[in-house]
């Protein structure tokens, strides 16, 4: 009896040092092949941001925010032919209350509103199927497009033209302040130094919801995106944002966003801004790095 009982007891610690170095063995190979492995189990998807600015057809005028359509066309290109599948920000937060996101995810971005946008960047979506988010100034678009001609090296998008581009299908519109797009003073919607945290959210709800509004008479569109300008965050923002119906924000932080099924994910995701200086392999290496 004394001999079984020793033999079931180092069986029984036999199987469990089997199964502990199965486990170190599965988590050393998900290491090394590039798995995503989480103590919590909780699945993360990785969602690379690509940000834009202005896109010029003129290659002496690349910048660190400015590229030219053949860049952009490459950039799509690269993306078809290694898989990803562009989404809107609204399927990402979809996704988050329970949806589902196609394989290889990836947002494209392009910031400020520029007409050159819809001249440019809107013929290679539709050409490539793809889609992207604009993220419109209210002040750019009501003050000075309606002063200018329509000029894509540098007029920006009027309302009549943001309601075109999102009719199209293409194009998810985001609220990227009214007039809070300045690095003087306050840079973008921070907080300023010795402001109570009722003045810094009566500024905000002020400027961020006149945007709103103002995408909603003359569009019919309540965008439930932010981009915050420069990538300026104060922690005291968010709540703000929340309130006003935001599900998310784009920051410019150039990190990898992985999203899971916690809302707070979304506040924020980070982008890595798309440099003329760049070539698309050079670009996408970066962006495109877990």
């Amino acid at each position: 009896m004394y001999k079984c009982f020793r033999f079931k007891k180092l069986m029984r610690l036999l199987l469990c040092d089997a199964v502990i170095i199965l486990f170190a063995f599965i988590i050393t190979a998900a290491s090394q092949s590039g798995w995503q492995v989480s103590s919590d189990s909780e699945e993360k998807i990785f969602l690379p941001v690509i940000m834009y600015h202005s896109i010029v057809d003129d290659s002496s005028r690349i910048s660190d925010y400015s590229v030219t359509p053949e860049m952009v066309e490459n950039d799509l290109k690269y993306l078809k032919e290694h898989g990803y599948n562009t989404v809107f920000t609204e399927e990402v937060i979809n996704y988050v209350n329970g949806g589902s996101l196609p394989e290889k995810p990836v947002i494209i971005t392009a910031d400020d509103g520029f007409y050159n946008n819809e001249v440019y960047l809107l013929p290679l979506l539709e050409k490539y199927d793809m889609k992207a988010v604009i993220s419109v100034v209210g002040y750019y678009t009501e003050v000075t497009a309606a002063a200018d001609p329509h000029v894509p090296e540098y007029s920006y998008l009027t309302w009549d033209d943001i309601s075109d581009l999102k009719n199209s299908g293409r194009i998810e519109i985001a609220n990227h302040t009214y007039n809070m797009h300045f690095q003087k003073g306050r840079k973008g919607c921070s907080r300023l130094s010795g402001e109570t945290y009722d003045e810094y959210a009566d500024a905000l709800f002020e400027d961020v919801g006149l945007c709103q509004t103002l995408l909603s008479i003359n569009c019919g569109i309540a965008p439930a995106v932010f981009t915050y300008p420069f990538g300026c965050i104060s922690k005291e923002s968010i709540p703000v944002l929340k309130s006003m119906g935001f599900s998310a924000a784009f920051s410019c932080y150039e990190r990898p966003n992985y999203i899971t099924r916690d809302p707070a994910c979304l506040f924020t995701l980070d982008r890595y801004n798309r440099s003329g200086h760049l070539s698309t392999e050079q670009f996408m290496e970066k962006a495109l790095s877990q």
